[in-house]
């Protein structure tokens, strides 16, 4: 253990075996070494988590409530994320290195949870064998992949990662991440449900019969569900590659065998190519498998979690990047009336090009530039999204809006905040999920108190009687346009784009009640782990005298998924199931 800690000293990146899984760590205020780790692992600019000795070594670079120092020193120990400080008080070596989590608001912190832990971050070591109090800790993986568990496996897969390994004579049985989680105006809210949180059993407010949900591609997690429980899997992983796929196929079985469910249904997502459902379609075995809309799901899993039996619907607002449309297009800003039986869409945002589909996504300034043109604005190179975007490049995207080619309609307010993010000259290459959504949240605290804007508002239509309200950003996209012309800087913009956000949920949930009397809302979908977001809809809309349920013990996002999928399916073979002794009389 002393040669391990001197590695890390000297700038090694170790491979260390722990409870669920191989972890990559190294000295976390050395720039040179965390530089080279997230050059070896392809992580982007996606934030690291760092492990502390003690509170005493993270107290200085953030802020700590009572209820994260409860999460930090519990049993279970998840990685916390903390709002930095604006000034870290800790000396400058004693600090984390700048690529540790640029661009984020909040460091992700945990602290030792196993006796290795404890042993290499040098607690009770003789004096002068100290070594570093603060390390990054990520998962012994290259980005994207399973995290690494065998130790025959780590020593060939994490050969181009690490410079030494630290292991120990106990096999791990079940792969399993480290759980990620953070406090909203007081509460826990889980974004990745893993160690410590899985496979622990969740309430149903009804009977299931048992079921298999198989969750999203995107941060999946399966659900299997019998009789008024349901036991969500440990975070799998995105379903893009066949080592993630062949991890979700063994923790499906390794569950089944632990609980004891013997599924007689299953209950995939609705998009026809996702990979999760092309899984649960080939392993039906005669089973029926029930697709379930995207978004219906994530506001079941919410409805679901807090105990409602269902009887009285809820307005779901659910925003995030992408989900499969009952029309094809790409939703992602819905507001649905909603209970376990079914929904109606009582409104969205209104329906821009995604020009490229993933190209948009991973370059937020296409997006700025389709919500733009969509808008009538004018794209000069006063504005970030348009000096971003190469010359070239900007005139096959002209082409391609002009002729609509590979340019599926989407509703996203997940894209929306992309395309603020680079209108605003904040994010315009996201190297990692939601990035520009996470920068211009990093940007909106940094802000003065912009208050309320008027001119930062969306124009609400309705296109024919029966239709759902839309919701065009036009006016919004209009004023920041202004904004940044006029100099305005970027916490300003984002500030004042969350501020018309939140004010949007109100009034539309306003209108919602007038139409139809209800009274609850839930906040769902990825969109809602932005906490400046979430705080702001759930002040407002509680003082409009409405009830708001939001997400405490599984993931707003995707990695919830299944808990809604495997409700909804229940409630729909339910009601279509034949009498009792119906198959008898036919």
């Amino acid at each position: 253990m002393s040669s391990a800690r001197r590695m890390l000293a000297a700038g090694a990146v170790l491979a260390v075996k722990g409870l669920g899984g191989y972890h990559l760590a190294c000295d976390a205020t050395d720039a040179r070494a965390v530089a080279e780790l997230r050059r070896r692992k392809a992580r982007g600019d996606k934030p690291f988590a760092v492990m502390a000795a003690g509170l005493a070594d993270v107290e200085p670079l953030v802020h700590l409530g009572p209820e994260e120092r409860g999460l930090l020193t519990g049993t279970v120990r998840p990685v916390v994320l903390l709002r930095r400080r604006d000034e870290p008080e800790a000396p400058t070596g004693a600090s984390p290195a700048a690529a540790v989590a640029p661009g984020s608001p909040d460091l992700g912190v945990m602290l030792p949870y196993t006796p290795v832990h404890h042993l290499l971050l040098g607690l009770g070591a003789p004096e002068g064998e100290d070594g570093p109090r603060l390390l990054v800790m990520t998962s012994g993986n290259l980005s994207g992949e399973p995290i690494v568990t065998d130790d025959a496996e780590a020593l060939t897969r994490l050969a181009g990662l690490a410079d030494a390994w630290l292991l120990h004579d106990r096999p791990i049985h079940v792969p399993c991440d480290d759980s990620v989680v953070r406090i909203c105006d007081g509460e826990q809210l889980v974004l990745r449900r893993s160690r410590g949180y899985a496979p622990l059993p969740v309430a149903l407010p009804f009977d299931v019969e048992p079921a298999l949900a198989v969750g999203g591609d995107l941060k999946n997690a399966f659900c299997l569900g019998e009789g008024r429980t349901a036991w969500l899997s440990a975070h799998i992983g995105d379903m893009d590659d066949l080592v993630t796929q062949q991890a979700f196929a063994s923790a499906e079985r390794q569950l089944e065998s632990i609980t004891g469910v013997r599924p007689r249904l299953l209950a995939a997502d609705g998009h026809p190519a996702y990979r999760s459902a092309r899984w649960a379609r080939r392993h039906a075995g005669g089973r029926p498998v029930v697709p379930v809309q995207h978004h219906h799901a994530h506001i079941a899993s919410a409805m679901a979690e807090h105990g409602l039996d269902g009887s009285r619907p809820v307005l779901g607002v659910a925003f995030d990047g992408t989900g499969h449309g009952l029309d094809g297009a790409v939703w992602g800003g819905e507001f649905l009336l909603a209970d376990y039986a079914g929904f109606a869409r009582f409104a969205h945002l209104a329906y821009v090009p995604l020009p490229g589909g993933d190209a948009a996504v991973r370059r937020p300034y296409r997006m700025a530039l389709a919500h733009l043109r969509a808008a009538g604005l004018a794209a000069d190179h006063r504005l970030p999204c348009t000096r971003a975007c190469p010359p070239d490049e900007l005139r096959v995207l002209e082409r391609q809006l002009d002729r609509g080619f590979h340019c599926a309609p989407t509703s996203s307010m997940g894209r929306l905040f992309d395309a603020v993010s680079s209108l605003a000259g904040i994010c315009h290459h996201a190297g990692y999920e939601a990035q520009a959504a996470i920068e211009l949240e990093a940007a909106a605290l940094r802000a003065p108190d912009a208050g309320a804007d008027g001119r930062w508002t969306f124009r609400l239509d309705r296109p024919g009687t029966r239709a759902p309200l839309t919701a065009d950003p036009a006016p919004l996209l209009a004023a920041a346009c202004d904004d940044v012309r006029g100099g305005t800087g970027p916490a300003v913009i984002a500030a004042r784009f969350h501020h018309a956000v939140a004010r949007l949920v109100r009034t539309v949930c306003a209108a919602a009640r007038e139409a139809t009397g209800v009274e609850t809302v839930a906040l769902t979908g990825g969109v809602f782990a932005n906490t400046v977001l979430s705080s702001a809809c759930a002040h407002g809309l509680r003082q409009d005298g409405f009830r708001v349920l939001r997400h405490r013990l599984v993931p707003p996002g995707d990695g919830g998924l299944a808990l809604g999928q495997l409700v909804v399916a229940a409630r729909t073979t339910a009601r279509t199931a034949p009498a009792p002794g119906a198959a008898e009389q036919q």
